[in-house]
């Protein structure tokens, strides 16, 4: 049987930027701007709704001719000052975000909420700790930063994303670990404004966790939500991320801020896209996996026409299928075993 490519979440997911001198627009919806090769990203931020914005990186595959802007990212303006959720995937993207924010506002940025440990979201945390900002994740992060992934995944992106990435690259823990099992929430107020940390248990990551702005109802989903592309399922449970979007669903938002792609304020049914695709994999690798077939012949025999034209369908969708597979597997044998005693 042959393995899909060795590669770890997120690796497609970084941040685009064109080759003229120009500055304009890329695309509809974009938040950069064109730039000259060898220069920083310009952000723009895109209202979400009163005093909550967000920068949304680009559909495709992370290099260093799009400075790997592919992961979204946002704020929102208090009295006291700024929440940012998520920091982008290297220290200039941060940099470009963080300018960005003082176009809007002189207050500070007092706090930021991360999303997940992977490196899309992680890298640009220096620049808002310099700033003077605090940080605050799930205590699961903590197993990543003390991986052999992670700095794996540093040293690749010290060449893939070069000079975007660089020896001065530094992965950051957090000031603040949170201790919340799956479904648990905190509230805290900052500045007048009241928000609702969400845990997601172990969904796309061990550490996921969700931000809803309370009165807006305006939820940062981070990456258990990918709005018009496949997600990345790689070292998911796909059994809890299901239970997760329909937690979404039950917190009844106004719009949510996916990890990737548009906001959406067509909640039910830009949900439905992620969900399908999770009930869909469960379903044919759960088959192969009951009827002994192995994964190369099972992913061979399946239609996968419906998912086929959606952005990085061949950059995730073997690998998601190989990591389903597994998951069921690994089900399976549980189910078995409890049967037994």
């Amino acid at each position: 049987m042959s393995v899909p490519a060795a590669d770890t979440p997120g690796l497609e997911r970084m941040y685009p930027y064109c080759c003229l001198g120009i500055l304009m627009l890329i695309g509809l919806g974009s938040s950069a701007w064109a730039q000259a090769p060898d220069t920083p990203q310009m952000l723009r931020a895109e209202t979400v709704a009163d005093r909550i914005w967000y920068f949304r990186g680009e559909s495709g595959q992370a290099s260093a001719a799009n400075q790997g802007y592919t992961s979204n990212a946002g704020f929102v303006l208090t009295d006291d000052g700024v929440l940012v959720f998520d920091a982008l995937g290297t220290p200039a993207l941060a940099q470009a975000m963080l300018q960005a924010i003082r176009t809007i506002t002189t207050k500070p940025v007092r706090r930021v909420i991360v999303s997940h440990y992977h490196a899309d979201h992680v890298y640009g945390l220096q620049v808002f700790k310099a700033a003077g900002a605090e940080i605050w994740a799930r205590g699961e992060g903590r197993i990543y930063l003390d991986s052999d992934l992670a700095r794996e995944r540093l040293s690749e992106r010290r060449t893939t994303l070069a000079p975007w990435v660089d020896e001065r690259t530094r992965l950051l823990p957090a000031d603040r670990w949170l201790d919340l099992r799956a479904g648990e929430s905190m509230d805290f107020d900052l500045g007048g404004t009241a928000f609702r940390l969400i845990s997601a248990g172990h969904a796309h990551a061990p550490d996921d966790l969700m931000l809803l702005v309370v009165a807006p109802r305006v939820l940062f989903a981070g990456d258990l939500y990918f709005n018009g592309r496949l997600p990345f399922v790689v070292d998911g449970n796909t059994r809890g991320w299901l239970l997760d979007i329909e937690a979404m669903r039950a917190l009844q938002p106004r719009c949510i801020v996916p990890g990737h792609g548009d906001m959406s304020c067509a909640v039910d049914d830009d949900l439905r896209l992620t969900a399908d695709y999770l009930q869909f994999l469960r379903a044919q690798m759960g088959a192969a996996v009951e009827e002994l077939s192995g994964f190369d012949e099972a992913y061979a025999a399946i239609d996968w026409s419906a998912y086929a034209d959606l952005p990085t369908f061949e950059a995730a969708n073997r690998r998601n299928a190989y990591s389903v597979y597994l998951e069921m597997q690994v089900e399976m044998l549980g189910a078995a075993a409890e049967q037994a005693r």
